[in-house]
């Protein structure tokens, strides 16, 4: 086997990262309730929970895995090669009941903290200078917390709603975090390579509008001002036409619908707005 690379067993990180491999031209069908692994074009893929992808990987026995940034701080492989996917965003947070004293990390000395990142929360206090007792959970924080199980907990806030729920607050903000794909450190792996390349031009392609449309040959120059940034557009002879040519080029997606009005100010025709499957640049 070429790579191992591990991916969500379940949840909507699952659901964006698979989404994402499709579209980089991964069929991962094979996977599911029947099978834990496949292999596509060389590639183990292999189902498991982040925090385990990220502890497998940590011990060498992966070559890259789809995980999140608390995962990775959690396992000490935040340094590690990776790119961020832009889905699955959150932010960890220092919480605790809304009619607590507690204003800071400094105000838990010598209390209880509830969460699933021990090994960070223990970094994060020792770093402040605060001694706590951490207590490591699998399950739901908020209910321990609320009912003074926990003096506080460190967790994942995404709105803020469940803390609320629990008559909770944060007091204290850490990392930003959101899903990662992170590989092994100091190796080459050309299908770890492939998979990267894929998916940057899947993601790219989300972002742009293959943009077809007839102008004045004179007026070519002028589209530079309607699109910023825009370099060498293909510009295409019309047969029988020289009042007209055909200019191809790709636009970013959220600029293309509030500027068709000047394209047609412009003078364009023809105009035809085609979705993308693949851009590198």
């Amino acid at each position: 086997m070429s790579a191992r690379v591990a991916v969500p067993s379940k949840g909507r990180l699952r659901d964006s990262v698979f989404d994402l491999l499709r579209h980089a031209g991964y069929n991962l069908r094979g996977l599911g309730s029947e099978n834990a692994a496949v292999v596509v074009e060389d590639i183990e893929f292999i189902e498991m929970r982040p925090r385990d992808a990220a502890a497998w990987l940590r011990a060498g026995r992966l070559d890259a895995a789809f995980i999140s940034t608390d995962t990775a701080l959690e396992n000490e492989i935040e340094d590690w090669p990776a790119i961020t996917l832009g889905f699955s965003r959150s932010d960890l947070v220092l919480a605790c009941r809304t009619d607590a004293p507690h204003t800071g990390a400094k105000d838990l000395a010598g209390k209880t903290v509830a969460t699933h990142l021990p090994n960070w929360t223990r970094r994060w206090f020792d770093e402040k200078n605060v001694s706590i007792d951490v207590v490591a959970m699998g399950g739901s924080l908020e209910g321990i917390c609320a009912r003074g199980l926990a003096d506080a907990i460190v967790d994942l806030r995404e709105t803020g709603n469940s803390l609320a729920r629990n008559s909770l607050h944060a007091i204290e903000q850490g990392p930003a975090c959101e899903a990662i794909f992170a590989r092994r450190p100091l190796e080459t792996n050309r299908e770890v390579d492939d998979l990267l390349l894929r998916m940057e031009a899947a993601r790219t392609a989300t972002t742009r509008q293959y943009l077809v449309l007839h102008i004045s040959p004179d007026k070519v120059t002028d589209l530079g001002t309607i699109f910023p940034g825009l370099e060498a557009p293909t510009i295409v002879p019309l047969s029988g036409r020289t009042d007209l040519v055909a200019v191809h080029l790709v636009v970013r997606r959220e600029n293309l619908w509030a500027r068709l009005g000047d394209l047609r100010a412009l003078g364009a025709t023809g105009i035809v707005a085609l979705p993308t499957d693949a851009i590198l640049e």
